[in-house]
């Protein structure tokens, strides 16, 4: 009832609003202030060419929805539709009126001025209505004290778009924020400089960063703090060194809540800022998505997740909450990691159905009761052993997790009805050289010849190493510099793929929306996400080092180390057997020549050399199945025998 009553009180001011007009215009005309003349006489009183008129007007207004837009959020649109809606009441006046009496008595430049004064007095009530909800008329309040009038909160300044410094100022004006001061703009197009937005001044491009900052200093209006309106990766210009002075300024950087934070916290227009991560920084510039299709994914599906307390699989149980699952199931056998995710689920999304499971992969009989008891509908797993240098020396327990535990999550998956399940894979599957990167080809390989035709569907995405993970190079660099140093670099000419967290696991739900669409249900689909180019590692080392405001070689030594076992300078993506056809955007399917499909008998037999534990059966057998996989020797031995695929 409450909105009929609002929607009606538009209405009802818009009709009120064109009848004056009319009136205005008519008075106008009538005392020949234009100087305008009407001939004859209309049978029509003053008060019938009103009522008609702001009848029409109101008609118009309903038939647009005018009442639908909200006065205090006017916008262009709504102006050109206001005046669409006076045009139309003119014309269909003229043709009522010329109807009942030929229009006889009525000046003509009432019919010229009526549609004026109405578009601007519906226009102009509106933007004052939002004038005062932006509390834009503060600024010219006579009575405001000089106290009043000074900047009483840290200075800020912003660094982005000018259209989305404009939607930052215009937020926090209609919220009436004053936790900080924005002292001016730094915007990406030089032509923009000297121009203001909401009274805030565009003082320099982002080329000009240090010019801009001295600037500010001169007129004692140095920020205590930065905020980045977009992506760090997206604005071109701006360097570590700078990034390095700035912190050891004491200037904190900034910026806004991403999407996926926004979704978690319905019903709150603009988050707190937050500190920007190092991660952030080294990011290359990020990618577009189509939400729409990992949105029709997710919303209202049960999903389950293993390794859900990794770096991987938490993202994951952000994004999936954020894109309104029924209910999640966050599985892992590190009671810390699942403690502290189960923890945070509970505070961003406490609305959110959800059950912390503390489950072993590699135990096939709870593993199989944990999806029969939670029926998901999708599985994601990204349980595993992935560092390299740990797997290596345990190739055991590197096997019973990444390869068995595979096996066990397949297919309590298709046991329970899951509708798809998707392994989380490496671009150390490629051509593997070490124990991680050969368990993880397997990995691969089993889920491949798990799919069998109808009911669930499988896959794999495949992709390099994740800035900011557990155990990666930049926490491993930034501890060092902390320190003091020394950076320790294996190699100068390591390079490798990189990807934030965040980037990584929205490719994981773009490909697994693909995979959903996908018409072949006889074989498992193996995604490859794009990349870009390789970082080296070297590279990466000096600039975490300029970003914390120290100069290597002179603050910070750079250590080179020497390659560990079964460290490779560069990682591929795809191995000699394989090739990659584009699927979607950012999103290659990798289409594979190998013969093998890895039956259980294969994984019988290594499971038996992984449990007595003898270190080099295990590697032998491992990388022996691998090359019986990669083609490059046929699968003679009886233990291990390979059949072609159907």
């Amino acid at each position: 009832m409450e909105q009929m009553a609002n929607r009606a009180q538009t209405v009802l001011a818009d009709t009120l609003i064109a009848a004056g007009a009319f009136l205005l215009a008519y008075m106008l005309s009538a005392t020949r202030a234009l100087g305008l003349d009407s001939s004859g006489l209309s049978s029509l009183s003053l008060l019938q060419l009103t009522a008609i008129y702001a009848a029409l007007a109101a008609l118009f207004s309903f038939m647009f929805r005018r009442e639908l837009s909200p006065w205090r959020y006017v916008s262009i649109p709504d102006a050109l539709v206001l005046a669409r809606t006076a045009m139309l009441t003119a014309g269909v006046f003229l043709l009522a009126v010329f109807v009942i009496d030929r229009a006889s008595g009525l000046a003509r430049s009432v019919l010229a001025l009526s549609p004026i004064f109405q578009m601007v007095g519906s226009m102009g009530a509106r933007i004052a209505r939002r004038a005062l909800h932006e509390h834009a008329l503060d600024s010219f309040a006579p009575l405001k004290s000089i106290r009043d009038r000074a900047a009483q909160a840290p200075s800020l300044l912003l660094i982005g778009p000018t259209a989305l410094a404009d939607t930052y100022l215009r937020d926090v004006a209609r919220r009436h924020d004053h936790a900080w001061t924005a002292v001016g703009i730094v915007g990406p197009e030089a032509r923009d400089v000297g121009q203001q937005v909401r009274g805030v001044c565009i003082i320099e491009s982002i080329e000009n960063l240090d010019a801009a900052l001295a600037d500010l200093r001169r007129w004692n209006r140095y920020p205590r703090a930065i905020l980045f309106l977009d992506e760090p990766g997206r604005l071109k210009g701006l360097t570590a060194d700078q990034l390095g002075r700035l912190k050891n300024d004491g200037i904190r950087l900034l910026r806004l809540p991403s999407i996926v934070e926004l979704s978690q916290h319905e019903g709150v227009s603009l988050l707190p800022m937050r500190d920007i991560s190092v991660e952030e920084l080294l990011a290359r510039e990020p990618i577009e998505l189509d939400r729409a299709a990992v949105q029709a994914l997710i919303r209202g599906r049960r999903v389950l997740i293993t390794g859900a307390g990794g770096s991987i699989g938490a993202e994951l149980c952000r994004q999936v909450a954020a894109f309104q699952a029924a209910h999640i199931t966050m599985l892992d056998f590190s009671e810390t990691s699942l403690f502290e995710i189960d923890r945070e689920m509970g505070e961003t999304c406490p609305s959110l159905s959800r059950k912390a499971a503390l489950v072993d992969v590699r135990n096939t009989n709870r593993v199989k009761a944990c999806f029969l008891s939670e029926k998901p509908d999708l599985v994601f797993h990204a349980a595993a052993l992935k560092h390299v240098s740990m797997v290596e020396r345990h190739p055991s327990e590197g096997v019973l997790t990444n390869v068995i535990g595979t096996w066990n999550v397949a297919e309590a998956a298709r046991a329970s009805g899951a509708a798809q399940m998707v392994l989380i894979s490496t671009d150390k599957a490629v051509d593997p050289s070490n124990v991680m990167g050969a368990t993880k080809r397997l990995a691969e390989s089993v889920i491949q010849a798990q799919q069998t035709g109808q009911g669930t569907r499988f896959s794999a995405v495949r992709f390099g190493n994740v800035l900011g993970s557990a155990g990666s190079v930049v926490p491993i660099f930034k501890s060092q510099i902390d320190r003091g140093g020394p950076v320790t670099v294996t190699h100068e000419e390591m390079a490798r793929f990189f990807m934030t967290i965040p980037e990584a696991t929205q490719l994981v739900l773009h490909a697994t929306a693909t995979c959903a669409e996908g018409a072949d249900s006889h074989h498992a689909r193996l995604f490859l996400l794009e990349m870009g180019e390789p970082v080296r590692i070297m590279d990466l080392a000096r600039q975490m080092i300029a970003l914390s405001g120290r100069t290597a070689g002179k603050d910070i030594e750079i250590e080179i180390t020497g390659l560990r076992p079964g460290e490779k300078l560069t990682e591929a993506l795809l191995d000699e057997t394989e090739r990659s056809i584009p699927c979607a955007p950012k999103v290659m399917e990798v289409v594979s020549s190998s013969a093998l499909r890895v039956t259980a008998n294969h994984l019988q037999d290594l499971e038996v050399l992984a449990d007595k534990g003898d270190v080099e059966d295990v590697r032998r057998a491992l990388f022996d199945l691998v090359a019986q996989i990669r083609g490059e020797r046929p699968g003679a031995a009886p233990a291990l025998r390979v059949v072609a695929n159907g």
